[in-house]
């Protein structure tokens, strides 16, 4: 089989860098999209697309569009594209709307702008990165929870709506990353029992691979040891 074509939004974070790392190794071309800015390695696997508002349903559809002329196709999305407010629910809208965008919009406008791509291969995967948080939400986790709650009914809806075509669409519910912010804004916390991205990023990419082909509408917890 030919290289597997492997779409990764969020890419410049720290889980989208340890997904598109591990997707490399295993031989994938990998297009790495990303609002900010995507470092580009002098790689022909290799396609960089910085400054892509994935809450912008045009500016996703160009993006994939891009991704599928410089490549011929694509096999995989994986929606990492996302944020997170912490916010008491008295509080104003802004963070709940933010969430929304961030979270659910921009999975949304990707798997829409991916699908005809991804409909003319046989074997298609769509990832998207949901939470355990938003299976059952603490006090001031509601904006998040919500907009990560969406994804999860997204995916479940985009399954069965793509049932017996070859596609598959599935979720990771990671709970706390191990990342730097993570590890600052919690300094207190046990760091151990989180989920490293090497750990989350080798279920998305076991999702996105042909051994997941009966896998699908599945909403996977990957909750370290917490």
């Amino acid at each position: 089989m030919s290289q597997r074509v492997t779409v990764i939004t969020g890419a410049s974070g720290v889980l989208g860098r340890a997904v598109a790392d591990a997707a490399l190794a295993r031989g994938d071309l990998v297009a790495a999209i990303d609002f900010g800015a995507v470092e580009r390695p002098d790689d022909a696997a290799w396609i960089g697309l910085g400054g892509v508002d994935l809450t912008d349903p045009a500016a996703a559809q160009a993006a994939m569009d891009a991704v599928a002329e410089r490549f011929g196709r694509i096999d995989g999305l994986l929606n990492i594209a996302g944020g997170f407010v912490w916010q008491m629910t008295e509080g104003p809208l802004d963070g709940w709307n933010r969430m929304h965008r961030m979270n659910l919009e921009t999975a949304l406008n990707a798997c829409r702008a991916a699908l005809p791509h991804l409909s003319r291969v046989s074997q298609g995967r769509i990832v998207n990165v949901g939470a355990w948080g938003a299976v059952q939400a603490r006090a001031g986790m509601g904006a998040y929870a919500a907009s990560k709650a969406s994804v999860h009914r997204l995916t479940e809806s985009l399954a069965e709506e793509t049932k017996g075509t070859g596609l598959t669409v599935n979720a990771v519910l990671p709970s706390i990353i191990d990342t730097p912010a993570n590890r600052a804004d919690m300094p207190d916390a046990d760091a151990a029992t989180w989920v490293r991205p090497a750990e989350l990023a080798a279920v998305m990419l076991f999702l996105a691979s042909d051994a997941a082909s009966a896998v699908t509408g599945a909403l996977v917890p990957v909750r370290g040891r917490v």
